[in-house]
């Protein structure tokens, strides 16, 4: 266990628990000259002092993870990149308010998601009113970002959801897909309609309650099957625990709230299909290995890939992943993280990032072990996956799908074999995006960095363009 120093974290646990520091120390059986100097950072939190914190309170140890610590130096920084801030902070400096501050922290993030999503309401409307100077600007964070930070907060994970798929399950045993179409008949008078592949382009399930008639293409295989199957089974059956997860949550709009119902029924779908003990047991058996995955649980790779970013059930957590999926544009369908890993909303990926390469590599698993700006090392896998959407001529949707983890994971991985972790040379750098990615010397590198684009001018105490000669 790496030294953490959480003053903080412990000093306001301390408080919410309307607790002195004498009464924190009784109750975890430390003096309180020792709490007194970790709660001001002279002692790290010990493993032992961290037990004791569990048994006496229940405390989880993710509370005082640097997962999170990381997570939020990225989100502060791209917040701070912002050149209305004014100065650029230094790594240290971001570390320090994310390690002590954290609450502050995520204030200063939330603040700037207000002030861009209000620049940029106030930017659409000037454009309705015949100001065409900012038209097309659309707000930054959008209904489907708000899902995206829903998921992030819980680690990718929803206990509530993955216990009652597994329980189903257990109920409906292997024969699946029929046993949940047997399942919405019985208990929710559903009838499934298969129709021809024309419409497959269009939809992949459509629901008419009046009429109890669930439709979907005759042509999925049995694994999508069960996967549409199960995401109409839980907003059937598991309405009431998706809506209490929805009502838990501030959405900003009623889209964002919709696409969360459906995200909240895919993932009991995708957890149904992939039940979490014996999936979790079975990762770790076969070292992660996405297709001997697939081969026994009969799904396809983006399927596992998806499932193996949820593994964070606490005390029986996998490896913390990063999930992606792009397309050639480097659009971002899908993105899913139970780790630290942190890209930029609004400033493009990384043209160095092995996912892109996936697509002049068709169907090939490629590894890189990426390192980030501030040090931290990943190792990614990627590989493209092809959905047909129709008969002869009709165009295939072509994605890349990257899965990473901290290199201090990577051994667990089988895609590890013959790398050399331990060798910096063997990294490639990359960075959050371009926009806010701060080496200057990348050959690749699109455009400036917006922090600096301008350099403050001191002697006239202005804003001046910057410039790379």
């Amino acid at each position: 266990m790496k030294k953490l120093f959480v003053g903080v974290r412990l000093r306001r646990l301390r408080e919410e628990r309307r607790l002195t520091q004498q009464g924190l120390a009784d109750a975890i059986g430390i003096s309180l000259s020792y709490l007194n100097q970790i709660e001001n950072n002279q002692r790290p939190l010990t493993l032992a002092v961290l037990l004791k914190l569990n048994a006496a309170f229940g405390i989880e140890v993710q509370l005082f993870s640097d997962e999170d610590e990381a997570r939020l130096v990225g989100e502060v920084r791209e917040a701070l990149a912002d050149p209305a801030a004014g100065e650029e902070l230094s790594g240290a400096e971001l570390k320090e308010i994310a390690t002590a501050m954290p609450a502050a922290g995520r204030a200063i993030v939330a603040l700037h998601r207000k002030l861009t999503r209000s620049l940029e309401e106030a930017a659409a409307l000037a454009a309705l009113l015949g100001d065409d100077r900012r038209a097309g600007v659309q707000p930054l964070v959008a209904p489907f970002e708000e899902v995206r930070d829903f998921f992030s907060a819980r680690h990718n994970y929803i206990d509530a959801l993955d216990r009652a798929a597994e329980e189903v399950r257990a109920e409906l045993g292997h024969e699946i897909p029929a046993a949940i179409e047997d399942r919405l008949r019985d208990r929710h008078g559903v009838r499934v309609v298969r129709e021809d592949a024309q419409a497959r382009a269009t939809f992949r399930r459509s629901f008419d309650a009046a009429t109890r008639i669930l439709r979907l293409p005759r042509d999925l295989g049995p694994g999508q099957q069960a996967f549409q199957l199960g995401t109409q089974l839980a907003l059937l059956e598991f309405h009431d625990r998706i809506d209490r997860q929805i009502g838990s949550t501030a959405f900003g709009t009623g889209e964002a709230r919709s696409l969360a119902r459906i995200g909240l029924a895919n993932y009991f779908a995708g957890a149904l299909i992939l039940p979490y003990a014996a999936f979790a047991q079975a990762a770790e058996d076969l070292r992660y290995d996405i297709d001997l995955l697939g081969q026994r649980f009969g799904v396809g790779f983006e399927t596992i890939c998806h499932r193996l970013s949820t593994l964070q059930r606490p005390g029986a957590r996998g490896v913390p992943f990063f999930f992606i999926r792009v397309d050639r544009a480097g659009n971002i369908s899908k993105r899913q993280s139970a780790t630290d890993f942190h890209f930029s909303r609004g400033g493009g990926t990384c043209p160095l990032w092995n996912v892109y390469e996936a697509f002049a590599q068709p169907g090939r698993i490629l590894t890189q072990l990426a390192e980030m700006p501030d040090g931290r090392t990943y190792l990614w896998v990627a590989r493209t996956v092809s959905h047909a959407t129709g008969g002869y001529g009709a165009p295939a949707r072509i994605f890349a799908v990257g899965l990473g983890c901290d290199l201090r994971h990577a051994g667990r991985l089988v895609y590890s074999t013959g790398l050399r972790l331990d060798d910096a040379d063997a990294r490639t750098p990359i960075g959050m995006g371009c926009k806010i990615c701060d080496r200057p010397l990348c050959a690749q590198r699109a455009f400036p960095s917006v922090a600096r684009l301008f350099a403050v001018d001191e002697n006239r105490s202005s804003l001046a363009p910057y410039s790379s000669s």
